[in-house]
């Protein structure tokens, strides 16, 4: 698992399809003032831009050295990696070890969809995005909660359900650490809501004795009222027992 946490970027060197899947290459540099780089190791699992990869090959080198990784067509489909070229950037987080700080939020790494940055706003020296997505992952997110965008552990600032799409804001840090600080309007990001809310949508939808619908479609019709709020599964029975 990992925390949202980014602790450097990498360049990509080598993004080459592979029969529906893809071999993707970076290069990391260990150079002052970065964290320090401890050696990679097979099969290892490593944040790339908020997708959790596997660690095939590496090259450990004192300044940071190189890893590749396979990219399996579901993480293509989900994801922005299949435009990643050659010299992009590309955010790197290494997976949480026992009794490392936990300074974000829990985050798996398996993507849940592609965003698309319909807005920068630079108020002062920070910065607020806003995101539009799919209405399944809308459905996941509150107001002062959680998200993963590109890796990275952010608090969202709204959630503007019927016109799709979320906002965050960022300090000077954050774009200056992470590939956020070369974002455009119109760029691709990857998303992962919240992933204690995932599991506490899908637990309510069967209480309701819902189908259990696929995450991107969201909830069913009248789960959530106009402000956001979560229907009680009660709301609907005169008796107050579920089902009846």
């Amino acid at each position: 698992m990992f925390t949202g946490i980014v602790e450097r970027t990498a360049v990509v060197a080598s993004a080459e399809e592979t029969g529906g899947g893809l071999a993707l290459g970076v290069k990391v540099s260990a150079e002052a003032p970065l964290p320090q780089w401890r050696p990679v190791e097979l099969g290892e699992s490593i944040s790339v831009s908020g997708a959790c990869l596997t660690a095939v090959e590496f090259d450990n080198t004192p300044d940071g050295g190189s890893v590749s990784f396979e990219v399996v067509p579901e993480s293509l489909e989900k994801t922005t990696m299949g435009g990643l070229r050659a010299g992009d950037l590309v955010n790197i987080e290494r997976s949480l070890r026992v009794g490392e700080s936990f300074g974000g939020h829990y985050v798996t790494g398996h993507v849940d969809g592609i965003g698309e940055i319909v807005k920068i706003e630079r108020q002062g020296d920070q910065s607020l995005f806003r995101v539009s997505t799919a209405p399944g992952l809308i459905e996941q997110m509150l107001d002062k909660g959680s998200v993963s965008v590109d890796g990275i552990s952010l608090t969202i600032v709204e959630v503007a359900r019927e016109e799709g799409w979320f906002s965050f804001a960022t300090i000077p840090h954050t774009m200056e650490c992470t590939i956020l600080g070369r974002a455009s309007e119109g760029g691709e990001v990857n998303i992962e809501t919240d992933a204690f809310g995932k599991w506490a949508l899908h637990g309510l939808q069967r209480l309701r004795g819902d189908e259990v619908s696929d995450e991107r479609d969201g909830p069913p019709i009248g789960m959530f009222e106009g402000g956001g709020s979560m229907k009680s599964p009660r709301d609907d029975s005169a008796s107050g027992s579920v089902g009846e």
